[in-house]
């Protein structure tokens, strides 16, 4: 319904590269350029900076992303209201989702779904908190996993409080016997996922006075676990985290007790289509089951 050239410019954006977004959407890559270009003529503004490695936003492109995205979910929301008045299942759902969540909650999350309602579409993006916030905010996912707080102007359901653990190898034993000090992590190295760096551990790696010359990174959680068990330093993870992992090692509660609070956002012009609204009704379901009374979603 909607001027194909947003379809293109939105693919654009994702894809990074005419080449790739040609592929996606089944034309030529002159298509895409002229479609762009024609675009650009319609605005009166550069929407991308071109060099050889591929395409970048301008600044106005940035600007007008989330009012070019918004029109494309209204056209998507129409046309699953329309196919729900003549009694059939379609649209699509789009997540965003940081790496705990994406292993541990979602594959059960998108099996009861996909149980129900199969001809509607799921995709998943993986990122770090700063971007699915992002993503919601400019509609390019409909529903996103992220961390407290959350951004304004968006629907924010709050699901659980995930306590933080610190990881120490198998025969590490706290001076106390039961709880991490200040002075059982004096002089450590912690390891931490820099992706998944977010304010909650920084929190707590501030109380306990390491600083950034006692931080070493990996590339996951499982890498994480594994640098722990070589002894070259203590982790902190959270217990979602842990929950997969395997591995020789131990936690520990510190003495001042942490969590970080984990929430789902969703973007309220996306929050009435049919789709979402079924996707929501699963997610809650799901997590009444497996938290119980530890549910913050009432």
């Amino acid at each position: 319904m909607s001027n194909f050239s947003y379809k293109v410019f939105s693919t654009v954006t994702s894809k990074k590269t005419f080449y790739q977004t040609a592929k996606t959407l089944n034309v030529t890559p002159s298509a895409v350029s002229h479609s762009i270009n024609q675009l650009e003529q319609d605005l009166g503004f550069p929407l991308f900076i071109r060099d050889r490695s591929g395409v970048e936003l301008t600044a106005d492109g940035n600007r007008v992303l989330p009012f070019i995205q918004k029109i494309l979910n209204d056209e998507s929301n129409l046309r699953q209201v329309s196919d729900s008045i003549k009694g059939l299942n379609s649209g699509s759902v789009r997540f965003g989702v940081f790496s705990s969540v994406c292993i541990n909650w979602l594959p059960h999350i998108i099996q009861e779904f996909k149980a129900n309602f199969p001809d509607i579409k799921i995709s998943v993006k993986q990122g770090n908190i700063r971007e699915i916030n992002e993503w919601t905010r400019n509609g390019t996912i409909d529903i996103g996993f992220t961390l407290m707080p959350a951004p304004e102007n968006l629907l924010v359901y709050p699901l659980i409080n995930d306590p933080i653990y610190c990881i120490t190898p198998a025969d590490f034993n706290p001076i106390n016997g039961s709880f991490i000090t200040r002075k059982d992590v004096r002089n450590e190295n912690f390891i931490l996922q820099q992706r998944d760096y977010d304010q909650d551990t920084k929190l707590a790696l501030d109380y306990y006075n390491v600083t950034a010359n006692s931080l070493q990174f990996s590339i996951d959680d499982q890498s994480i676990i594994s640098m722990v068990e070589s002894g070259l330093g203590l982790g902190i993870l959270p217990e979602l985290a842990l929950k997969k992992l395997s591995g020789n090692f131990n936690y520990f509660n510190f003495s001042k007790k942490y969590e970080r609070k984990i929430s789902l956002i969703v973007n309220k012009n996306q929050s009435t289509a049919p789709s979402i609204a079924k996707m929501i009704q699963i997610i809650k379901n799901f997590l009444r089951t497996e938290y119980s009374n530890r549910l913050l979603w009432v």
